[in-house]
Order: C-alpha cells, then sequence, then structure tokens
C-alpha cells in the first residue's frame, strides 16, 4: 500500500475544521501554514492535488463577532459566507509564497448527482489541475440546507476523487489511528 501512495500522481487530501482551528474555534494560521509546506512540497514532486478544506464557518466567527459555532443554520451560512472568503484568502496568500495558484471550487451535493452538474464539475476541476492551479473545494455552506448538505467533507472528498480520478485520497483529522474498515 505503501509504494501505490507513494507513486500516486493525483492526489485528493481533505482537512477537516479541527485541523484547521484553534481551541477558541478560529482559524489557526499555524496550522493552515504548516499544511500548505506539505502541500507544496508534494506539487512540487509532479502531484497534482485537490484541496478539500474545512473551516470556513470556523474562519467566519471572529469577524462577525461569534464566540462559539451557532446552531442554528441561517447563522451557519453567514458565517461560512464570510469565512469562506477569508479561507481561500489565507490559503491564496500562503501557497503563493510557493508560486502556487489556486482556485476557489464550491460544491453542493446536487452539483454531483445530477449528471450535468457532475460532467460540468468534472471538466473544471480537471481543466483546473491541467492549468497547474490547486483547487480549492468546500461544500457551498452558504446555499446548502439540511435536507440536500454532505454532511461533513469526507463524504464530499469522496466524491471529489472519483470526479478526478484520484489515486489516493488522504483524509488529516484529529482522530487517532488509521481506519482500512468502517470504525464500529
Amino acid at each position: 500500500m505503501r509504494n501505490d501512495i507513494a507513486r500516486a500522481k493525483r492526489i485528493v487530501v481533505k482537512v477537516g475544521s479541527s485541523s484547521l482551528t484553534t481551541r477558541q474555534g478560529g482559524l489557526d494560521e499555524f496550522r493552515l501554514n504548516e499544511l500548505v509546506q506539505v502541500i507544496a512540497a508534494r506539487m512540487q514532486s509532479d502531484v497534482e492535488i485537490v484541496l478539500v478544506s474545512s473551516g470556513a464557518i470556523a474562519a467566519g466567527l471572529a469577524p462577525l463577532g461569534l464566540q462559539s459555532r451557532p446552531t442554528d443554520l441561517a447563522t451557519q451560512q453567514a458565517a461560512a459566507s464570510v469565512g469562506q472568503s477569508l479561507l481561500v484568502a489565507q490559503y491564496s496568500s500562503a501557497f503563493s509564497e510557493h508560486k502556487i495558484t489556486v482556485g476557489q471550487v464550491l460544491l453542493t451535493a446536487s452539483d454531483v448527482i445530477r449528471r450535468a452538474q457532475y460532467r460540468n464539475a468534472q471538466r473544471g476541476l480537471l481543466r483546473l489541475l491541467e492549468l497547474g492551479v490547486l483547487p480549492i473545494v468546500n461544500e457551498n455552506d452558504t446555499v446548502a440546507t439540511d435536507e440536500i448538505r454532505f454532511g461533513d467533507n469526507d463524504r464530499l472528498a469522496a466524491l471529489v476523487a472519483h470526479v478526478v480520478q484520484a489515486d489516493a485520497l488522504f483524509l488529516f483529522s484529529d482522530v487517532d489511528g488509521l481506519y482500512d474498515d468502517v470504525p464500529s
């Protein structure tokens, strides 16, 4: 398995909110920059990477004066709206130090369920990779509703890996261990 991972030429990396946030729930720039260092090094080895990143809601908390993650959908959507641009700006700034251009891709469940939207998302993501751009994908939390949400970005990352025909999918988390089967 390690050899397969080492030979992977197209990888989807998913990073969860808990891997990017402080204990208070805000965006942790140090952790984000560490992640950028690792991804940039891999990209400089001619590996294509798609980053599926959570953290938009967390990034939007402080600018909105919120002390903790909101529980109601409308405030979560507002925080995501404010935070998504801040999150991508942080990534853009950090990756630019490595001469890597990023592109934001916001998806909803319906974007990958319907065939026409799936193909459009696929064309867009593959073209970004052809152009040497690092796609940064997140669920479009501002318009997604409880009924049509992915729920977490693990599912989104798995679907994106399928869409771009990735050789590997890495899920970065604060959960200890490596699962090779469904945890019980």
